[in-house]
């Protein structure tokens, strides 16, 4: 099954590896006979399905997660593959996604507004004087 990424990315599922394996967690003796947890591999710095320019900011974004330049995805949480196959293929298309997408615009310096300036100097004045009674000063009786 193909993975879209957005309208105009697919990536087919011929670029998709999988390996099983036995899972821990959910589903008593069942977890010791079948292989349910799932590994999704995808070559990320092999694949013709991205654009040159897309392919560099995924690449750029995710390099802490590639092994070899594969993203792996690993889906245990369910107690069947199947699960855990759609799983892994949903985690990766979000993860793709969030590669892929455009910067955010550059923010715009400005100044603090003159009441935010006036509420902050005014809470720091509160706080020294916490502090001012807070100092070991005798005071005396007022007899």
């Amino acid at each position: 099954m193909d993975l879209r990424l957005s309208e105009r990315w697919v990536i087919p599922a011929s670029e998709l590896r999988w390996r099983f394996s036995r899972s821990s967690g959910p589903g008593g003796q069942n977890v010791n006979t079948t292989d349910s947890r799932v590994e999704l591999l995808f070559d990320l710095a092999a694949t013709p399905s991205l654009p040159p320019h897309l392919l560099a900011r995924a690449l750029r974004r995710l390099e802490a997660r590639l092994v070899e330049g594969c993203v792996v995805i690993a889906a245990s949480e369910h107690r069947s593959q199947w699960q855990n196959r759609v799983a892994a293929q949903r985690r990766l298309v979000e993860l793709l996604q969030e590669a892929i997408k455009p910067p955010p615009p550059p923010r715009r310096a400005t100044k603090p507004t003159r009441g935010s300036v006036q509420r902050r100097l005014e809470a720091k004045k509160q706080r020294s004087a916490v502090k001012q009674q807070r100092r070991g000063r005798i005071q005396p009786p007022d007899d």
